[in-house]
């Protein structure tokens, strides 16, 4: 195929697969603020190869989110081509990315996410794997940097040389988790080594971040994860290039969030919603009442009202 759908002559702007986070109703939002391309939540080939009806519904995808990709997760290319095989029925989905840095213990003990930069020959059967089977646009990966050593152009290249089409990279060791400082020489290192398109990530929370990293690291394009939590307007600040963000417009996207929240998961979405809105209104006045009053209501409505209230 050639229409590629992704326009890589200007920076793209990626949200980052957060398990937890961005679900159907968070992507649906961002995806109206600036972003380029969503990634689902990082999803188990295991799961997704036996058929869990729970891993099913967290591949749905929202009408405006395109293009969009699956984050798979696996060590198995047996079971990874089952997960494959199961997606390629699945219409609207543009790319599978291979997970190759979740540093959860769970996830790494079972041999994947970023055990796989330990053992690169058997990252390449994975990402050779999916490549084979798959009917999707793209093939992509996600990675970090190393275990605890630093090995990003090793890993790069191992990566690059399964033919995918771009690869994106968090500036942090499996050791590093999420407090080890974030090493942009290293995402720049990789997108001096090789030709396909590099996507930077780690700790872009703003828009001078964004300019920074992307200025440091020449990189393609960035991806934002933990940075949009609480903020999903970074994107738009981004996009438009513009610090400034009303607070009509912030409240215009809690509102919308939390719609989509009880669109997607019923009136379980108001219980869901509360760590978004622990996050949404930090640095607002009588924000402590403001928690302890959502953490008690269960009722869409009341909860709509006392959010409108609020902001």
């Amino acid at each position: 195929m050639d229409n590629k759908i992704l326009d890589f002559s200007k920076p793209v702007i990626a949200l980052a697969p957060l398990a937890g986070y961005t679900d159907l109703p968070f992507r649906s939002v961002v995806k109206n603020f600036g972003v380029d391309y969503t990634v689902s939540e990082m999803i188990s080939s295991n799961a997704l190869a036996y058929n869990s009806e729970k891993t099913f519904k967290m591949l749905t995808k929202s009408p405006n989110e395109d293009p969009y990709f699956v984050q798979l997760s696996g060590s198995k290319p047996d079971i990874m081509q089952l997960a494959v095989e199961k997606l390629n029925m699945i219409e609207g989905i543009a790319g599978i990315d291979l997970n190759c840095g979740c540093p959860a213990p769970k996830v790494f003990n079972h041999g994947s996410g970023s055990n796989l930069l330990g053992d690169l020959p058997r990252l390449q059967l994975m990402l050779k794997t999916i490549k084979k089977y798959s009917n999707k646009q793209y093939t992509t990966a996600k990675i970090r940097i190393g275990i605890d050593e630093k090995i990003p152009i090793d890993i790069a290249k191992a990566v690059e040389d399964c033919g995918v089409d771009f690869i994106a990279v968090h500036g942090r060791t499996k050791k590093g988790a999420y407090k080890a400082p974030v090493d942009y020489d290293a995402i720049a290192a990789i997108k001096e080594a090789v030709r396909i398109p590099v996507i930077a990530n780690g700790d872009i929370t703003d828009l001078a971040k964004a300019k920074y990293v992307l200025n440091h690291t020449k990189a393609d394009g960035i991806m934002i994860g933990r940075g949009a939590v609480g903020k999903p307007w970074v994107f738009h600040q981004i996009a438009s290039n513009n610090e400034i963000i009303s607070d009509e417009l912030k409240k215009e996207i809690i509102v919308e969030h939390f719609n989509k929240m009880i669109e997607h998961y019923e009136e379980y979405g108001v219980v869901m919603f509360r760590k978004h809105l622990h996050t949404y209104s930090k640095g607002y006045d009588g924000a402590n009442n403001f928690r302890e009053k959502i953490n008690k209501i269960t009722s869409p409505n009341e909860m709509l009202e006392v959010i409108k209230e609020f902001f």
